[in-house]
């Protein structure tokens, strides 16, 4: 991840603009261009203590911090009341994972190959888990259209009881994959570039410094998120369908974009539809559940457009990972499925 390492000089420039009241679009954008290297120093220190520490702890580490940023920046967007930010940002960083980081792979890795393979059973099981993550996140909005008159309460402890079960599935999932069914999946890919040499104690260091700093800067992003929909005029849906969901999974794109054009495509189905299952059944639960200590009840009520589009990016997904083969038009497919949805959410 050493390509993005020089965005780190973003880090005291978002704090000087932030000290200095300039504008909150330019704010916003040192902010959140500081939060992509950090993001991958924390991906990387997450691979060091994982390969140190077997397949099963590895995984546990793997899904924990996998979506650390993004689950720091909707906590701090949570607490400052921005409920709706962070329930369009859950759903972008779907699309964004399903539509955007696999149509960038299969593009990279179908342009110097006529034909791409990749494992049937991870494909069609991360398709079944993805669909399930979609059934657990439509229920509450299936149940707010037809009971339209029902108490918020009640839909907020569906929500709540919804979240449970995806969360108990995510665990269940972590022990079928790494545990009882380990076999289906195989190892890594041979060539998948080793992560930096340095030691567990240095790993630490660099997730507690990374963790920290992106707290730090989610609240300068979140500050100015708030004047940024209020004198720009983008709206909190683009912003979270769309922009804090680049943010969050930029270093995520670039390895996945990586690796697939050295032909790994395993590995970048896996991080395409692992982040995606990871957000539906990991992330969203905790938020859930961290709005409820916090005192800011989030339901997992979403907008008619966001259930649509999730269930179109789940079902074109599953389609294309079916025959466990595909090519560049695939993924240029995906891309304009993507294109097409940040369009119409520009203008609503």
């Amino acid at each position: 991840m050493a390509g993005v390492r020089w965005l780190l000089v973003a880090i005291p420039v978002s704090w000087v603009l932030a000290w200095l009241g300039a504008p909150a679009l330019a704010v916003f954008a040192a902010a959140g261009l500081a939060v992509v290297p950090l993001a991958a120093e924390m991906g990387v220190a997450t691979e060091v203590l994982a390969a140190r520490t077997g397949a099963a702890t590895g995984g546990l580490l793997n899904a924990t911090f996998g979506n650390a940023a993004e689950l720091i920046v909707a906590v701090v967007a949570l607490r400052a009341g921005l409920v709706d930010l962070v329930k369009a940002s859950l759903i972008g960083s779907i699309l964004g994972n399903l539509l955007l980081i696999l149509g960038l792979a299969l593009v990279a890795g179908g342009v110097t190959r006529p034909t791409i393979t990749f494992n049937r059973a991870t494909a069609g099981t991360g398709g079944a888990m993805l669909l399930l993550a979609v059934v657990g996140l439509v229920v509450p909005a299936l149940f707010a259209q037809a009971h339209p008159a029902a108490a918020p309460e009640i839909a907020l402890h569906l929500s709540e009881g919804v979240a449970l079960v995806l969360g108990l599935t995510y665990a269940l999932s972590l022990v079928f994959s790494l545990v009882t069914h380990r076999q289906l999946f195989g190892g890594e890919p041979e060539g998948h570039p080793a992560p930096p040499s340095y030691g567990s104690g240095v790993a630490v260091g660099v997730l507690c410094a990374a963790t920290a700093l992106v707290a730090l800067e989610s609240e300068i992003l979140v500050h100015a998120t708030e004047a940024v929909v209020t004198r720009v005029g983008l709206s909190e849906l683009f912003l979270g369908l769309i922009v804090i969901p680049l943010i969050g999974n930029a270093a995520e794109h670039a390895t996945a974009v990586v690796v697939a054009r050295r032909g790994h495509t395993d590995l970048a189905l896996h991080i395409a539809l692992g982040s995606s299952t990871q957000v539906a059944l990991l992330v969203a639960p905790l938020l859930v559940g961290v709005g409820a200590l916090m005192g800011r009840p989030m339901n997992l009520i979403f907008t008619t457009f966001e259930v649509v589009a999730l269930g179109l990016a789940a079902l074109i997904v599953t389609i294309i990972g079916l025959d466990g083969e595909s090519h560049w038009f695939e993924g240029a497919q995906l891309l304009a499925v993507y294109a097409l949805l940040a369009l119409a959410v520009l203008f609503i």
